[in-house]
């Protein structure tokens, strides 16, 4: 089934989600790898030119993502889920959709700061339309770092509790996503 009903995610939704959970997770560990890297190593304009790349993709994932979602509303949370766990389950899943925006939109403002469009695997580019503020790079470097490690934090949370959901509480919320009969 590739939509989602009132009890499991639909195939769609399972298939965006752990794309842009595997990719968010690739483009951190590339971060933190570029970050590293010398003028003089040989990976160090390849591999910032393939972490915009994908970033660029990721955005086109996200989007989809949110408008698969506008179109094709979630699974009801399970009966057994406590008032307070409904809440913070739906601030979570908010940041969750939120922080990778503003993580590839600070990534934009680094990459466009002079003016250049970004080129994505050189089968387009993405033009710069807001660049030329003074320290832009430097400003929109520190934003995305801090913003990417609350987000690669809030997703172990994530994870964690689905866990809990799984072993601690035994429910179906894990077998959900994971497209696991429920019995």
């Amino acid at each position: 089934m590739l939509r989602n009903t009132s009890t499991a995610y639909g195939w769609i939704s399972i298939l965006l989600h752990w794309l842009a959970a595997a990719t968010i997770i690739g483009l951190f560990a590339l971060g933190l790898w570029m970050t590293e890297l010398t003028y003089y190593d040989p990976w160090y304009r390849e591999a910032p030119a393939i972490h915009k790349s994908i970033g660029i993709l990721l955005f086109l994932v996200v989007a989809l993502r949110l408008a698969w979602r506008w179109i094709n509303p979630r699974p009801a949370p399970l009966p057994n889920h406590k008032p307070w766990e409904k809440r913070l389950g739906h601030a979570m899943h908010g940041l969750l959709y939120a922080l990778p925006l503003l993580v590839m939109l600070s990534g934009y403002l680094i990459s466009t700061a002079e003016g250049r469009p970004i080129e994505v695997f050189n089968w387009f580019s993405v033009p710069a339309t807001i660049s030329g503020y003074e320290n832009q790079e430097d400003i929109a470097g520190e934003i995305h770092e801090i913003l990417a490690f609350i987000l690669i934090g809030l997703a172990g949370l994530h994870a964690l509790a689905a866990l809990k959901h799984h072993f601690i509480d035994r429910d179906r919320t894990l077998r959900r996503m994971l497209r696991v009969r429920a019995e």
